[in-house]
């Protein structure tokens, strides 16, 4: 039978939400006082430490899914999904390998300030618009859930719920920039690692684990009755493009994602960024271990008691519920909420660098620094109604349009960076139609706009929309490669070729002292990539089973 839970004590809920919006309006506050610039708005100062920005990277990484939708595509794709994790996980890495401490060097506020240092004005715009469009979807997809924890916390309607927490967490992000954002998110990545793994623990000892004092191990002990109760558990039951398809998808989406990326640029040198790095996998390695084992218990859960948990998106709740006392419950559901906040704190941030910093240097470059950070407030409060205002007809699942969001990001912004810091070949027009044009593509063969022509066959593998990506992403780096080749020849498109200021660029974020015609030039290993491409572009075309 189909089991709904909430918590019984409302009063539990209201005090540990009120506790948690206490601490964060005061670091709000607090870093309000410490904010005079631009760069204490929109990085911090360039002055946070790595394991604050580890903690404050895991938590703007995990999300308000990490809880939610997460666990719910745990109960819906069992273990392939973890290949998909793994993969999403590793971005952090590679966005700080590829380029984040390359741009850290220039002190660059968000992707979008090199691409206008590298490419020039127009061809930032249009990366803008996409990473705006990209950021209010990922926003979108926390205040869907921050209402749905709300309305599951207290028991109110959704959409009291989602305007309760929609206003109370715009308010206090707006209030503390990047400096509350970076020391709120670190504490909120303590209370939802904790949230997530102790009471886990008392659920698995529960349920007769012996690995139940570290749950990220619990469940070993467990997998043949799991396998009796499930036998397709642990098979990889998809098709093989599928899991290939996440590379495209879910590594290279966040690689370009700007709220990761202006983490790493609050750092205070390139080497605490690098060493963020190890704490973010340290941190996140824990939560995301955390959430394996609920999506495991989730299922043995409905296996073994008959129970059928409705909505997925409440397994962590119910089996708090279900197992622990109610305080535990609250208390979990606050680690929700904070996971929630610390992604749409990064999310809004990005909009504000994208708006108030990028945009607004271009269409209004002679603005006084003091009125373009009151511009950044303004966005950043602004981005936030938006997202509550969308989120009052959310989309069906969750974490569906957050995972596409990942795609389309890939297709648009990701080779623009890459091939930018990488390589000196890279035009300016090359950029702006391939990313205009694959973007425009990556839409129409998508499964939520057009059903019909999507190209990942149908259920719920389909709608996460990354068979798309397998096409747009492949297409869009090799189109990028070849009409750079080709108009950086072409005399009549010599203003479109990189200039001499845009080459130095390239050496100058990776450290060099001097200019050299001949490094990071060549067309050799581009066209390399070009090959690639074309193989993994054709092989997506064929009909998925």
């Amino acid at each position: 039978m189909a089991e709904e839970y909430a918590l019984q004590n409302v009063w539990l809920g209201i005090g540990v939400v009120a506790i948690l919006f206490g601490i964060f309006y005061y670091v709000g506050w607090w870093a309000s006082r410490k904010t005079a610039s631009e760069e204490d708005f929109y990085a911090a100062g360039f002055s946070i430490g790595p394991v604050t920005n580890g903690l404050g990277m895991a938590a703007t990484w995990a999300s308000l899914a990490t809880f939610l939708g997460v666990i719910a595509l745990i109960q819906k794709l069992q273990v392939p999904f973890v290949y998909l994790w793994i993969q999403w996980a590793i971005s952090i890495p590679l966005l700080t390998l590829l380029y984040g401490t390359s741009l850290r060097r220039m002190k660059a506020f968000t992707p979008a300030s090199f691409i206008r240092s590298r490419y020039g004005k127009s061809s930032t715009i249009v990366i803008v618009c996409w990473m705006a469009l990209i950021m209010v979807m990922y926003a979108l997809g926390q205040m869907i859930g921050l209402g749905q924890a709300f309305e599951l916390l207290f028991g109110i309607p959704y959409n009291i719920g989602l305007i309760i927490a929609g206003i109370a967490t715009v308010g206090f992000i707006t209030m503390g920039g990047m400096y509350g954002a970076s020391y709120n998110a670190a504490f909120q990545m303590i209370v939802m690692t904790i949230a997530m793994i102790v009471p886990m623990g008392a659920i698995m000892k529960a349920m007769g684990s012996s690995g139940w004092w570290f749950p990220p191990l619990a469940y070993g002990d467990m997998a043949p009755s799991m396998l009796e109760k499930i036998p397709t558990f642990f098979d990889m039951k998809y098709d093989v493009r599928w899991y290939f398809a996440l590379i495209p998808a879910f590594t290279l989406g966040p690689v370009a994602l700007p709220h990761l990326a202006m983490r790493v640029f609050t750092s205070s040198s390139v080497k605490s960024a690098r060493w963020a790095v190890v704490w973010f996998v340290i941190f996140l390695g824990l939560l995301f271990s955390g959430s394996y084992t609920a999506g495991f218990a989730g299922n043995y859960f409905a296996a073994t008691t008959g129970r059928t948990i409705a909505k997925p998106d409440q397994t962590l709740l119910i089996l708090n519920v279900f197992y622990n006392p109610a305080l535990v419950a609250a208390f979990v559901m606050g680690g929700a909420v904070a996971a929630g906040l610390s992604t749409i704190g990064g999310n809004l941030m990005a909009i504000a660098g994208l708006v108030g910093n990028d945009l607004l240097s271009i269409l209004a470059p002679r603005m006084e620094t003091k009125k373009r950070i009151k511009w950044g407030y303004a966005a950043l409060a602004i981005g936030g109604v938006v997202a509550i205002l969308l989120a009052f007809n959310p989309p069906r699942f969750l974490v569906t349009s957050i995972l596409w969001a990942f795609g389309l990001l890939a297709t648009t912004a990701t080779p623009g960076i890459l091939l930018g810091v990488w390589w000196k070949e890279a035009n300016k027009l090359a950029l702006m139609i391939s990313s205009i044009l694959c973007g425009v593509i990556y839409i129409i063969i998508s499964p939520h706009v057009l059903p019909s022509i999507s190209l990942g066959g149908t259920g719920l593998v389909a709608q996460l929309g990354m068979s798309g990506g397998m096409v747009t992403v492949p297409l869009s780096f090799a189109l990028f490669i070849l009409c750079s080749i080709a108009f950086n020849r072409v005399p009549a498109l010599a203003d479109w070729a990189p200039s001499m200021e845009d080459k130095m660029v390239v050496d100058k974020i990776h450290g060099w002292g001097d200019y050299d015609e001949k490094r990071y030039n060549g067309i050799g290993w581009p066209l390399l990539i070009v090959a690639i491409c074309c193989a993994v572009f054709f092989w997506g075309l064929v009909p998925w089973t």
